[in-house]
């Protein structure tokens, strides 16, 4: 038996798609035979299978189960919950391997599904050979068990072991995401007063699309700290794989600005320790390392690609600007937006006890969202190396890390090729708003030397 897949549901780090479209529950089935087979040859026996609360999960995980058994591997389904709580499951328990099931910051039609294997993320060419596996009917055959194990409540206990954050008034907005059940635990357990938001997990995302890093998408929260006057507001995406947090202000309070706080006590724990942030960071926030006596690095954009980074140079923390927080200080090094609220609110509490107060001394600085734009996939690494190459013949201070990162007097500004799809991001920060107009003119002209402008917004 062989299986085809859409080719863009196997993407660089995850399988992701529209349900019905580009993803069904036979590409659940191949998927279950591939991976198993992965685990199976290297010498694996268990798998354990989570999902989150979108509307098509429950048909996904039957066939993905009924993929693994057939290959021969041990089925431990952990029940409906955040991605991290799969992950905490493949760290503690006896497992070769762990599948997701969920759809994350996208819309309620999309599905995916996010792996880990032998406590290493699966990703690039090893998910690229899961449709190479499916197309050749290359899968092992056998018969695995099925059980069941109740995670949950060890989950919520070993992130409560983690605080240390005094009382605080805290709003929570969960956004109807998966992580609703394993909130309501958790903040049962903490001091202070917290008020919580769309705890229910509903895949239909009736109150708002379940991203925090698209501002619009914190206006309830917003609306809650402002009103109950509380100390300040914390969100997470569908999954619970990344957080949003706002001060007592309301204002943003954006993914490398949270890295910068949660550094600080980690650098008091390991001093000179390596602290890793992917290229669409602010500049601020290596400064902001080095002076607290760390490392800073700069690296690749993808949670796949800095969980490799990280054991490598064993750093023990590790964001990105889209929210993705990787603990391996007193964690298990994958990204968990549950654990990183409750090292916030710790971090808060150890730094003056004002998050607010925080905001305010950070530098003040303009920047530009993430803008995206569409351009032809077999165009989109080409120009990157173009500009690249004009920018390195003029003699400009370029990082080639990920795309081009630029410094000038003004600031800094990044051109990357996305690598889940067909367009280009670009972002530019600087000290005042001529600066930044300056930094968008060179971005401006790069594009036009090589035939392409910046266009309306592509969505995600």
């Amino acid at each position: 038996m062989t299986h085809r897949f859409d080719p863009t549901s196997l993407r660089e780090y995850d399988i992701r798609g529209i349900v019905g479209k580009t993803l069904g529950v036979e590409d659940a089935y191949a998927i279950g035979r591939g991976f198993a087979t992965h685990v199976r040859r290297a010498g694996g026996t268990r798998v354990a299978v989570g999902w989150d609360g979108r509307v098509s999960s429950p048909s996904l995980r039957d066939e993905l189960v009924r993929g693994l058994t057939e290959s021969g591997v041990d089925v431990v389904r952990i029940g409906i919950g955040p991605t991290p709580m799969l992950y905490f499951a493949e760290a503690t328990l006896e497992v070769d391997g762990a599948i997701q099931i969920t759809g994350s910051h996208n819309p309620a039609d999309y599905n995916g599904f996010k792996m880990v294997l032998q406590h290493g993320p699966f990703f690039g060419e090893q998910i690229q050979s899961i449709g190479k596996m499916a197309a050749d009917g290359d899968w092992d055959e056998g018969t695995g068990e099925v059980t069941d194990a109740d995670i949950e409540d060890l989950y919520v206990d070993r992130l409560f072991a983690g605080y240390s954050g005094g009382a605080f008034r805290i709003g929570w907005d969960n956004g109807n995401g998966s992580g609703g059940r394993v909130l309501e635990k958790l903040v049962a357990k903490l001091p202070g007063e917290h008020h919580l938001l769309y705890t229910e997990i509903d895949g239909s995302f009736p109150n708002h699309h379940p991203d925090p890093t698209e501002e619009k998408n914190l206006a309830d929260l917003k609306a809650l700290v402002a009103d109950k006057g509380l100390d300040f507001g914390i969100a997470f995406d569908g999954d619970a794989d990344r957080i949003g947090a706002i001060d007592g202000q309301g204002r943003v309070v954006w993914g490398d600005q949270i890295l910068s706080i949660l550094a600080e006590p980690v650098l008091r724990a390991e001093p000179g320790s390596t602290i890793i942030a992917d290229v669409k960071a602010s500049q601020a926030l290596y400064d902001r390392i080095a002076e607290l006596g760390g490392k800073p690095l700069m690296w690749k954009t993808g949670h796949s690609l800095i969980k490799v980074k990280m054991k490598e140079t064993d750093s023990p923390l590790a964001g990105e600007m889209s929210g993705h927080i990787f603990f391996r200080h007193e964690w298990y090094g994958f990204d968990d937006a549950l654990y990183a609220a409750i090292r916030l609110i710790g971090a808060v509490r150890m730094l003056g006890g004002s998050l607010t107060a925080l905001k305010d001394a950070m530098p003040n600085l303009v920047n530009t969202p993430e803008m995206r734009f569409q351009v032809d996939e077999s165009r989109k690494f080409a120009v990157v190396d173009e500009i690249l190459d004009r920018l390195e013949t003029a003699g400009a201070e370029v990082n080639r890390t990920d795309g081009a990162r630029v410094n000038t007097t003004d600031g800094w500004w990044l051109l990357r090729a996305s690598n889940t799809q067909d367009v280009l991001v670009a972002r530019a920060e600087a000290r005042d708003q001529a600066g930044l107009d300056r930094l968008l003119g060179q971005i401006d002209e790069q594009l036009a030397l090589s035939g392409l402008k910046r266009g309306p917004q592509a969505g995600h």
